[in-house]
């Protein structure tokens, strides 16, 4: 199976010019939020999102080019996402992500809340200067539905008697919203017609989906390597994902743990075996490869390209980090 970086690799060079435009647009910053955005640019993130939104720009290109706007606005992106980790970082206390410490625990909370900050007041302003009010709708929403997501997700901590619905929303928020409200963005700049943006949408928002979902059965199946933090760390922390709301059809034993918040000794370990002893793992795999399978057919219209050929791999390389 193909790597990230194999995956993107028609928009490798757009890519580098990305981090290095990135840099100059948020240097001219105050020096201790200039380090903390410099420190997160250079983590090493996997920079899918942005080379999702320069894959379908160039795709929908008649000539395969990219204007200068398009690019603006895979940066815009990038720029959304991180300022996203920062705030998400704080908000799970986490010391580490993909293995370099994080903003806050290099500096300290209150630097990391700002830097989550100046990235987003940053995105909005390059977002404003685009002067196309429906991308800027489409992003600023973004925004919003990014702190919903956290919200929703803090709100429904241990919560056993939450809808699958509540789940796929704050799923949508945390992780679909970007790249199905960026990817249709793109074809906004290019002035595509509606069909054709709503298919650019829905490819984003099923990948999204599907994306999430993975990550969420590699909280039970992942080793502490594979996933950069502790296996079941959602479970522990209560936030329950597919896997966890599928079981909880199954065994409803595992509602007293979680709703104990697994005050006693043995009531993780428990839970997991709960989990992963029924048909849990495979629903969501199931459900993943739906949320894949949809991605994918949204993208029929297309024309050919090198570009058209590495977003129809991406719904099976999200799916290809289960096997």
């Amino acid at each position: 199976m193909a790597t990230v970086a194999e995956l993107l690799q028609p928009v490798e060079a757009d890519l580098d010019a990305l981090l290095a435009d990135l840099r100059s647009l948020i240097g001219a910053g105050h020096p201790i939020l200039q380090a903390a955005a410099e420190h997160l640019f250079a983590a090493g993130g996997k920079r899918l999102r942005p080379g999702i939104v320069l894959l379908i720009c160039r795709a929908i290109s008649p000539d395969g080019a990219l204007s200068q706007r398009h690019r603006r606005l895979a940066e815009i992106t990038e720029m959304i996402h991180t300022a996203s980790l920062v705030h998400d970082d704080v908000v799970d206390e986490a010391a580490t992500r993909r293995g370099v410490a994080t903003v806050h625990s290099r500096f300290n909370h209150r630097v990391a809340v700002l830097a989550g900050d100046f990235l987003f007041a940053q995105a909005s302003w390059h977002l404003a200067n685009l002067d196309d009010l429906a991308v800027v709708k489409l992003l600023s929403r973004v925004i919003m539905d990014l702190a919903d997501g956290e919200v929703r997700q803090g709100l429904f901590r241990y919560d056993t008697g939450q809808s699958f619905e509540t789940y796929l929303e704050k799923s949508y928020c945390k992780t679909a919203s970007l790249i199905a409200n960026s990817a249709k963005a793109a074809g906004v700049l290019s002035a595509l017609p509606d069909t054709q943006l709503d298919e650019l949408y829905r490819f984003g928002r099923q990948l999204g989906l599907a994306f999430q979902v993975v990550d969420d059965i590699l909280d039970f199946t992942g080793s502490d390597v594979q996933l950069g933090k502790p296996a079941a760390s959602d479970l522990a922390s209560g936030y329950l994902t597919a896997p966890a709301l599928y079981a909880l059809e199954e065994r409803p034993a595992l509602s007293g743990l979680i709703e104990r918040e697994f005050s006693q000794d043995g009531d993780l370990e428990q839970a997991l075996e709960l989990v992963r002893g029924c048909e849990a793992i495979p629903r969501s795999r199931a459900l993943a490869e739906g949320f894949a399978q949809e991605a994918l057919e949204a993208l029929a219209w297309l024309p050919a390209s090198e570009s058209c050929r590495a977003l129809r791999a991406l719904p099976d390389f999200v799916l290809s980090r289960l096997y």
